[in-house]
């Protein structure tokens, strides 16, 4: 384990960076310690990098959380089409370079700009997002989600935190008695009603998503008591197996 000031100089991202990609639910430490110190694992360490790379390639970090959250990520998919954009950026960069230099040395005549154009990388930056955002449960989400007002979505929301107060009221009770897997088949069900289909492997990973930290953890939380969320990623798990 390493804490938050070992992080940010081994990797050279502000402590203030890292407690916010905590509060937005991009990077929740692995865990805290009692007095509420943040402390990163490898597994961490490897999301940071997924992170920056996709810094450098200019994504917002709205765009990162939605990519890097979803249960069906494919990190090396994802390395590879990285790869692409950052070579893609590299030769810009070096079109560049060689124009500027061309213009010290002779003067360019007539005046070009075609070092200037970014279309192949903006082409192939938007057909990298399609593929991360278009995945069969993305697909149905958005057809479910369609015509949704704000106000249903919110009801909806409120619907499922409801599911976790019920978690929480049997949070001191063994994640695989008969009530806490109830549960866990009436959360899965709602997902799939309202949102997508939920599949167990996507149940997984969300369950792994709910101890995450940051935001969602703290309204899971919030609906069931203090720890419902990791008593119902406990729960998910026994489903899962």
């Amino acid at each position: 384990m390493m804490t938050v000031h070992e992080v940010s100089r081994l990797t050279g991202v502000s402590i203030r960076a890292l407690q916010y990609y905590d509060k937005i639910g991009l990077l929740p430490p692995a865990e805290y310690t009692e007095s509420g110190y943040r402390l990163y694992d490898d597994a961490s360490l490897e999301r940071l990098q997924q992170i920056l790379l996709f810094r450098e390639l200019e994504f917002p970090l709205k765009d990162i959380r939605d990519i890097v959250s979803r249960p069906d990520f494919d990190r090396e998919k994802a390395l590879e089409q990285q790869i692409e954009l950052l070579t893609l950026k590299k030769e810009h960069i070096e079109n560049l370079i060689d124009l500027a230099r061309g213009i010290q040395t002779t003067g360019v005549r007539p005046l070009s700009f075609e070092a200037f154009d970014t279309k192949k990388l903006e082409e192939y930056a938007a057909q990298a997002k399609a593929s991360w955002g278009t995945t069969q449960a993305y697909r149905e989400y958005e057809r479910k989600s369609e015509g949704r007002t704000d106000e249903e979505n919110r009801l909806l929301g409120g619907q499922m935190m409801d599911i976790f107060a019920e978690f929480g009221k049997i949070r001191g009770e063994d994640p695989a008695s008969d009530a806490a897997q109830a549960l866990v088949k009436k959360l899965q069900s709602f997902i799939s009603e309202h949102y997508y289909t939920c599949t167990d492997d996507i149940l997984r990973g969300l369950g792994r998503m709910y101890t995450g930290g940051g935001e969602m953890t703290a309204n899971i939380d919030r609906s069931g008591g203090e720890g419902t969320a990791a008593f119902a990623a406990a729960a998910i798990e026994v489903y899962c197996k």
